[in-house]
């Protein structure tokens, strides 16, 4: 049946937008609640995201963040250095790192060695205009490379022994519900927008929102902005739950873009702790204070840890 021979093509996109929401709705129904395939589902997704955790990349091995000054900053396991690294894991000198026009280039003794992939570095850059792609040097089981936040520019360590990668042994999660499955309509900003996003340095920058999600949970309908995050949306969301239960300052969720009616699903039982509940030596961004919703999110990732 055509809906169109019927009615106006303005009442046809209006009835099919909610046919198509309804199908949703049902959707959601049918591989939510106690479903034992979506709970699965959720419960392989959560291993994935455990495992990726401990991977060279992931947030469990971090070992330390140092802020360069401006020339040559010192490296290696002596305290004389300008940037101490772990003395029982490494030489008391690696060498030097040297920050000019926010370009750092390392500079370091073939005795020391600090290896770029299968090479000895004795000097290279490792940041700065026209690399695409960070540069990571090791030695041992230490791994690092330089980030940039604001007008800050410092060196990330990782430690492929470290203790809270070793000693770990999962995250604690609620029990998964498909009540905290939602529908959510992105409400689009007319001109491109930026909201200023706070990190747990301090400091602000504009992000880019496409919009808002709107929903309903227990009631309510609730609002988030999403800023863009590649091919998802991103929102960082606190809720009741951070006093007591969950990551003090608020978790991570990602969802798909919207599809052509501007429709996402929100699955909280996604929610996830910030880096910096694994580490102090993360830079984690902060809800902003419109993302603060007042009710409690029983799902998703419980508390991690004494980092906050």
């Amino acid at each position: 049946m055509q809906f169109s021979k019927f009615f106006p093509a303005s009442t046809y996109s209006s009835w099919r937008n909610i046919i198509l929401l309804t199908f949703t709705y049902f959707l959601i129904s049918a591989t939510g609640g106690d479903d034992p395939q979506y709970v699965e589902s959720i419960k392989t997704w959560h291993q994935k995201r455990e495992e990726a955790l401990k991977k060279e990349d992931g947030w469990l091995n971090l070992a330390g963040l140092y802020w360069l000054e401006p020339g040559s900053n010192t490296f290696g396991g002596a305290r004389t250095n300008a940037i101490v690294f772990p003395k029982n894991k490494c030489a008391d000198y690696l060498g030097k790192l040297i920050l000019e026009n926010s370009e750092v280039w390392v500079e370091s003794p073939l005795e020391a060695n600090v290896w770029q992939g299968e090479q000895k570095v004795e000097k290279t850059k490792i940041f700065g205009a026209g690399l695409k792609e960070p540069v990571v040097l090791k030695h041992q089981s230490l791994r690092w490379f330089i980030i940039k936040r604001g007008d800050k520019i410092g060196v990330r360590l990782r430690d492929l022994e470290n203790l809270a990668l070793l000693s770990f042994k999962g995250v604690e999660t609620y029990p998964v519900d498909g009540k905290w499955k939602v529908v959510a309509k992105l409400e689009t900003n007319t001109t491109e927008r930026k909201i200023p996003i706070v990190d747990v340095l301090g400091q602000t920058t504009l992000q880019t929102s496409p919009g808002t999600l709107v929903f309903k949970l227990k009631g309510k309908t609730l609002r988030l902005d999403a800023v863009e995050s590649d091919d998802k949306l991103f929102i960082l969301f606190a809720d009741k739950t951070n006093e007591k239960h969950t990551y003090p300052s608020g978790r991570f969720l990602y969802a798909d873009k919207p599809d052509a009616s501007g429709n996402t699903i929100l699955d909280f039982n996604q929610s996830i702790n910030p880096p910096c509940a694994f580490t102090e030596f993360a830079t984690c961004p902060l809800p902003p204070e419109q993302n603060k919703l007042q009710l409690a999110i029983t799902a998703g990732e419980k508390r991690f840890g004494n980092h906050e």
